[in-house]
């Protein structure tokens, strides 16, 4: 998705109640919002294979997964659209206006967004002491990277490539690449 931002600035208490009644979505950061427009079809294909796969894996174990329709508060001024977000925290299981308590998020990089979902957002949620994985998922080839938090402020980095099986520490599960690129026309 790409945020485009907009002229006007806000309080938080303000975007909550302007946002859910708008036909777009809005990231909110310091003030500012941004609306997130479309991305592409391969880009929803992969969030899909994702959610498809880890969903029946991760519910049994009382978490909740949402999709590019759910915000996280990241802090009392940053709200963001993860393209896939998990949280295993019992608070966030009756969340109406935002996950708080992520364990993982996921995003699915295009030339668009990659620079802003590896900069920006990705130190952003750096300061959520619940997120344990954040995963960046390439829609143009098949790639995968995952930061894994370490000791204190320490990320750990992997990066998985074609034929490779992917392994979600946080939540115990593991599954082929290839499940997340199936069906999805790549340039190759």
């Amino acid at each position: 998705m790409i945020a485009n931002p907009q002229s006007q600035k806000m309080t938080v208490e303000a975007y909550l109640e302007w946002e859910p009644r708008q036909e777009l979505r809005y990231e909110f950061i310091n003030g500012d919002i941004f609306a997130m427009t479309g991305g592409s079809i391969p880009h929803n294909d992969i969030a899909i294979n994702l959610l498809a796969a880890l969903r029946p894996h991760v519910r049994p174990k009382g978490c909740r997964i949402n999709i590019a329709d759910a915000k996280v508060k990241v802090t009392e001024s940053i709200y963001r659209y993860p393209d896939v977000v998990v949280s295993c925290d019992q608070r966030d299981r009756i969340a109406i206006n935002a996950i708080q308590y992520p364990k993982l998020i996921f995003e699915v990089l295009s030339p668009a967004t990659e620079a802003l979902d590896r900069g920006n957002k990705f130190k952003e949620y750096r300061t959520l002491p619940s997120l344990e994985e954040y995963i960046l998922i390439s829609s143009t080839e098949i790639n995968v990277e995952i930061y894994r938090r370490g000791e204190g402020r320490l990320w750990l980095y992997r990066a998985y490539q074609a034929g490779d099986v992917i392994t979600l520490q946080s939540v115990g599960f593991e599954f082929a690449i290839a499940l997340l690129y199936e069906d999805i026309p790549l340039d190759r």
